[in-house]
């Protein structure tokens, strides 16, 4: 069994620090299907968090839960500033 680097409970506290700030986000679709999208985490959860696009055409789902991001399936980093 290989161990992850980090817990959930790290993952949620990493995750609470980038409330209400612009965070891009990247999913892996399976297939060799990825999507990458800009957007403000808006809500942080128990069990999972929420992200709103800036695109107001976006179509996808835009909540994830804490495991997506311990496996792998979703990344999230705050958006770096320029200047």
């Amino acid at each position: 069994m290989i161990k992850p680097k980090t817990d959930i409970a790290h993952i949620k506290q990493t995750i609470a620090d980038y409330f209400q700030k612009q965070v891009d986000v990247t999913v892996n679709l399976g297939r060799n299907k990825v999507l990458k999208f800009c957007g403000e985490l808006s809500g942080v959860y128990p069990a999972l968090f929420t992200v709103r696009p800036n695109d107001e055409g976006f179509l996808g789902k835009t909540s994830y839960s804490y495991a997506e991001v311990l496996c792998g399936a979703v990344k999230i980093k705050p958006v770096k500033k320029n200047g």
